[in-house]
């Protein structure tokens, strides 16, 4: 069974690791969950622990898992966590392509949630469900560290020219506004997580250099 591993956060390596993930987005138009996403973070670590940073109770990325199994019956496509703080992010990763976010219907004006975004929604909710389910199980306290978590969803998919101006408040009212057991989801498209972890790393390196006193 694949469990939790620690890491030491590398701010080099995930610089290069980002790095890659640019040069990703720009080559590639359309990206597919099985044959390019999840494949391309198994392989980078360091920049799957930077995910971590959407979740303000992660202090410091300490545990990572790709593919996940949850307890039977889910696999989380990735979860980083704080093990020391009992807080984790778990990341659904679904297709960056056409349509993965919203999709027109006929001659409505106003387009609808993809199936993609629901299904990859569902997941984050029926992973929320199993926690609940578990968290008094001595399996849970044993992968986790504590049977009380400080637990977030991150959604990840699509690309940010395929939405308008409105789209995108569309996505923040329901990210600000749909809780799921106290928990909040939140929706990222490719490009806003590059470039979001791109302002990250670079406020970590700034952090790290002495100034003068001069």
């Amino acid at each position: 069974m694949k469990e939790f591993e620690t890491i030491d956060f590398d701010i080099e390596k995930c610089r290069i690791e980002l790095s890659e993930f640019g040069t990703l987005l720009t080559s590639r138009p359309i990206l597919k969950e099985r044959d390019d996403i999840l494949p391309f973070f198994k392989a980078r670590k360091q920049l799957s622990s930077l995910i971590g940073v959407y979740h303000p109770g992660v202090m410091v990325v300490d545990r990572i898992a790709h593919e996940l199994p949850l307890f039977g019956d889910f696999s989380c496509d990735l979860v980083v966590g704080d093990f020391r703080n009992s807080s984790f992010l778990f990341v659904e990763f679904e297709n960056a392509e056409p349509e993965s976010i919203f999709v027109k219907k006929g001659l409505k004006t106003t387009p609808e949630w993809s199936p993609r975004l629901e299904h990859g929604f569902s997941q984050i909710v029926d992973w929320f469900f199993k926690l609940r389910d578990q968290n008094s199980t001595t399996e849970f306290e044993n992968r986790f560290g504590s049977r009380e978590l400080n637990v977030m969803g991150l959604l990840i998919l699509g690309r940010r020219e395929e939405l308008s101006l409105r789209e995108m408040r569309r996505m923040k009212w329901r990210e600000t506004h749909v809780i799921v057991d106290s928990k909040t989801v939140y929706f990222r498209t490719f490009d806003d997580l590059f470039d979001q972890l791109t302002v990250r790393i670079d406020r970590f390196q700034s952090a790290r250099t002495p100034t003068s006193l001069s």
